[in-house]
C-alpha cells in the first residue's frame, strides 16, 4: 500500500466526494454567495434610507410651511423613502375635489394615512429577498449535517470494504464529510447575524419614519387648511 501522504485541501476533499456531498457543497456554496449578495445589497440600501431620513428629519425640523418640505427642485425627492413618503403627504395635501368640509383634524389623519401607506411600501421593498436570509440560517446547517451523515456512511462503506481502519484509510472519507457541515455553518452565520443587523435597522427606519410622518403632516395639514 502508498505511503504517501493524503491532501485534504479543500479542492481535494471537493473532487473525493461522491455526487451526493458534492451536490450538497455546491447548493450551500450558492446560497453563501447569493446571501452575500442580498446582504451587500440591503446594507447599501438601508444606508442610503437612513442617511435620506436624517436629510428629511433636517427638513422637516427647520420647516415653517409647507414650501419648506418641497426639495429645491420643486417636491420632495422620489429616489429615497423618505423623500418618497413625503412626497405621497404632499400629494394628499394638494388633492384637489374634496368637495364634503373636513377640519385640519381630519385633513392630518387624511395626510397621515397617506403617508403611512407609502412608507409600507418603502417597507416591503427594503424587505425584498430579507426572508432567504432568515430561511438560510435556519435550514443551511442541517443541508450540511446531511451532507455529512451521508459522507460518514459511505466513509464507512468504504473501510469496511477495505478491511482496513487505519488513520490514512478513515481521514479523508471523515474529513469529506465534515466539509459539508462547515459548508452550511459558513453559509448560516453570516446570514444569522446579517438578517438580525437588517431587522433592527428597518425597525430603526419604521420608527424614524413614523416620527416624521407626525410632524411633517401637521405642517401640511395647517398650509392646507389655509388654502
Amino acid at each position: 500500500m502508498s505511503n504517501s501522504p493524503v491532501s485534504l485541501s479543500v479542492v481535494s476533499l471537493f473532487m473525493h466526494a461522491d455526487i451526493v456531498v458534492k451536490s450538497v457543497l455546491l447548493l450551500l456554496l450558492a446560497a453563501s454567495v447569493w446571501s452575500w449578495a442580498v446582504i451587500i445589497d440591503k446594507l447599501w440600501r438601508l444606508g442610503a434610507a437612513s442617511r435620506s431620513a436624517r436629510a428629511q428629519e433636517a427638513r422637516v425640523a427647520a420647516a415653517q410651511g409647507a414650501s419648506d418640505l418641497m426639495a429645491p427642485s420643486g417636491r420632495p425627492g422620489s429616489g429615497d423613502p423618505a423623500g418618497a413618503v413625503l412626497l405621497a403627504g404632499w400629494a394628499e395635501s394638494s388633492e384637489a375635489g374634496w368637495e364634503a368640509p373636513e377640519t385640519q383634524s381630519e385633513r392630518r389623519e387624511r395626510i397621515e394615512r397617506a403617508m403611512r401607506l407609502a412608507l409600507s411600501t418603502e417597507l416591503r421593498r427594503l424587505e425584498a429577498r430579507l426572508p432567504f436570509l432568515a430561511t438560510l440560517g435556519s435550514a443551511a446547517p442541517f443541508i450540511g449535517l446531511f451532507g455529512t451523515v451521508w459522507g460518514i456512511m459511505r466513509s464507512f462503506t468504504g473501510i469496511a470494504a477495505a478491511n482496513n481502519t487505519s488513520l490514512a484509510v478513515v481521514a479523508p472519507g471523515i474529513a469529506e464529510a465534515l466539509f459539508a457541515t462547515a459548508m452550511g455553518l459558513a453559509a448560516a452565520i453570516p446570514a444569522v447575524v446579517a438578517y438580525n443587523k437588517i431587522t433592527v435597522d428597518l425597525g430603526r427606519f419604521a420608527g424614524r419614519m413614523n416620527g416624521l410622518i407626525g410632524r411633517s403632516s401637521n405642517i401640511l395639514s395647517r398650509a392646507s387648511a389655509k388654502g
